[in-house]
């Protein structure tokens, strides 16, 4: 790490440290009084208006469509709110509270990832609802979903499973209808809450029936620290649409990524037949399409939402628990999530529905695996499918794995997909170009 990187990397922890200690004292919490994630969907259900039973959704819902007319008409009509008015924070007693574990074990004796996704995801809607809440009622018009998980950065391995875990986590960007969200884990060691993985989410505000988008409060910044957070959720908003902009989907491979295509088809020519159908696989890799898993989830409603959808956060938890499974059979040994990003909700996932779950590994380098899961919505009915998310996880393994090989264009298109995220999620977590 450079003398420059060190520098850009100690002032975005100062600022992450400052914002939390002045927090702190803002909010005037203790450890005691702190609510736990039970807690946080309680809350959750009370501020939507939502019903614990199934059998009574209907009228929960057909109630929320009342609402409609305590939605502000213009942004300009909502008080505006500072970072400190949405910082929450909540705790996770796997410490204190043993009977709480077994919901949060694995097979190794660790924290279940897929488990903290879900706790994240609710964690940080509730943030926004109390970004936007009102003295003047309990009960919110506001449906606020996730959008996109833009990303999550791992600084541990391993999660124990014994000691106490706290989230934290506040509103750092405000557009019209859309927010950010920061969220930070840690987790309590010798007396000490020592960090475990820092994520950024992006909701989005939408009428009670959750049919169209709804006007926020707008956030002030206060103070140069709040700024410049507020600023760099505006350059992430940035980043977002570039990467967007310059979607495989949408435009031609980059001339250095033919040129990666092109020198990876070369090296699995056979050199006896000078065909251009034959292919060989060079020693220690796999072809990417003997590198996938399939899994099939039947909707029911113990996994519904507060909007009575299924909960994202049980999509994003099946989604890594294949993931893992693929890192872990491609690679022979056990692989450790280092980052996920870019995960797209793209479409609501109903009630009843067939969901379907295909796995794949995209890219690999060394100790690398980079997977991306894609998900479709089956109606039993009509047999009509639809993709809902997209999700892309960065897996490293105690040795280093095959090498990744595509035979046609659309494996090389995916393939070129995942090193620009492996790309991302590496440059993000190491504060570097990407180098490893």
């Amino acid at each position: 790490m450079t003398c420059l990187h060190l520098v850009h990397w100690l002032h975005v922890k100062c600022q992450a440290i400052w914002f939390f200690n002045r927090s702190l004292k803002t909010a005037g919490v203790t450890h005691s009084t702190l609510p736990d994630m039970n807690g946080v969907r309680d809350r959750l259900r009370a501020i939507v208006g939502a019903s614990s039973n199934w059998s009574d959704h209907v009228q929960a819902m057909r109630e929320r469509k009342s609402l409609q007319s305590l939605l502000a008409s213009k942004q300009d009509d909502l008080p505006a709110r500072k970072m400190k008015d949405s910082y929450i924070e909540v705790m996770l007693p796997l410490g204190s509270q043993p009977q709480l574990r077994e919901k949060y074990l694995n097979v190794y004796n660790n924290v279940r990832f897929g488990r903290i996704l879900e706790d994240l995801d609710s964690l940080g809607v509730l943030i926004c609802y109390t970004h936007t809440k009102s003295e003047m009622r309990q009960t919110s018009p506001l449906s606020i979903v996730t959008a996109l998980v833009d990303k999550i950065d791992l600084q541990k391995q391993i999660i124990s499973p014994d000691c106490d875990i706290k989230f934290t986590g506040h509103v750092s960007w405000v557009g019209k209808t859309s927010l950010e969200v920061k969220m930070h884990m840690l987790q309590l060691h010798n007396g000490d809450y020592s960090p475990v993985l820092d994520a950024t989410f992006v909701m989005v505000a939408r009428d009670p029936e959750n049919k169209g988008p709804a006007f926020i409060n707008p956030l002030t910044p206060d103070g140069p620290e709040e700024e410049n957070l507020f600023k760099q959720g505006e350059l992430n908003k940035t980043r977002r649409v570039d990467f967007s902009t310059a979607s495989l989907l949408k435009m031609a491979p980059t001339a250095e990524e033919r040129q990666i295509v092109h020198d990876l088809f070369l090296h699995t020519l056979d050199t006896r037949t000078v065909s251009f159908r034959g292919r060989i696989l060079p020693p220690n890799s796999m072809w990417m399409e003997d590198a996938k898993l399939k899994g099939l989830e039947i909707c029911h409603p113990q996994q519904r939402n507060i909007f009575n959808r299924i909960f994202g956060g049980f999509l994003m938890r099946k989604a890594y628990e294949l993931g893992w499974a693929t890192a872990c059979s491609f690679g022979g040994s056990r692989p450790y999530v280092v980052a996920v990003d870019d995960i797209m909700f793209q479409k609501p996932v109903e009630i009843g529905s067939l969901l379907f779950l295909s796995s794949q590994v995209c890219y690999t380098k060394k100790n690398y695996i980079q997977i991306r899961v894609h998900s479709e919505v089956s109606d039993p009915n009509t047999r009509e499918h639809h993709t809902t998310n997209i999700f892309h996880f960065t897996f490293m393994s105690d040795q280093e794995v095959p090498q990744i090989v595509p035979q046609t264009y659309g494996e090389s298109m995916l393939y070129l997909d995942g090193k620009r995220h492996f790309d991302a999620a590496i440059k993000s977590r190491n504060g570097r170009n990407g180098s490893l």
